[in-house]
């Protein structure tokens, strides 16, 4: 797959945005994901479980966000330890409610580019 493929649906993914055709919207509320594409019928979870991976994604991004952050602090700025660990304690309770969205996105996005998706039948018109 070409690179400039990959980038568009990877910012489709970071867009909230359908990872096959761009035009739909994801998520009808803030924690509320659709069952699957209005425009082009991507379904978006394949089976059950599929987001599992999304949770490792908003993991990952938490705890290097959080240690590096706490890395960082401790370095150039001076604060406690108490301070840092309120800091990062809050960070860890409230950035993986935020990033979840994102992180399904993301999810989405790169399963559809390691699967062959794009030969699953898309709807040509109006139902």
């Amino acid at each position: 797959m070409p690179l400039s493929r990959t980038r568009q649906i990877l910012m489709r993914g970071v867009r909230l945005r359908c990872p096959r055709c761009g035009e739909e919207r994801l998520f009808t509320g803030l924690f509320s994901m659709r069952e699957q594409c209005g425009r082009c019928m991507l379904v978006y979870e394949q089976e059950p479980g599929f987001f599992v991976g999304a949770i490792y994604i908003n993991y990952a991004a938490t705890a290097v966000l959080a240690m590096v952050g706490f890395l960082v602090l401790g370095v150039y700025v001076e604060v406690t330890l108490t301070q840092q660990l309120i800091l990062w304690i809050n960070f860890a309770l409230f950035f993986p409610l935020w990033f979840f969205r994102y992180s399904r996105s993301l999810w989405l996005s790169v399963t559809h580019l390691l699967t062959a998706r794009e030969n699953a039948p898309r709807r040509t018109g109006p139902s």
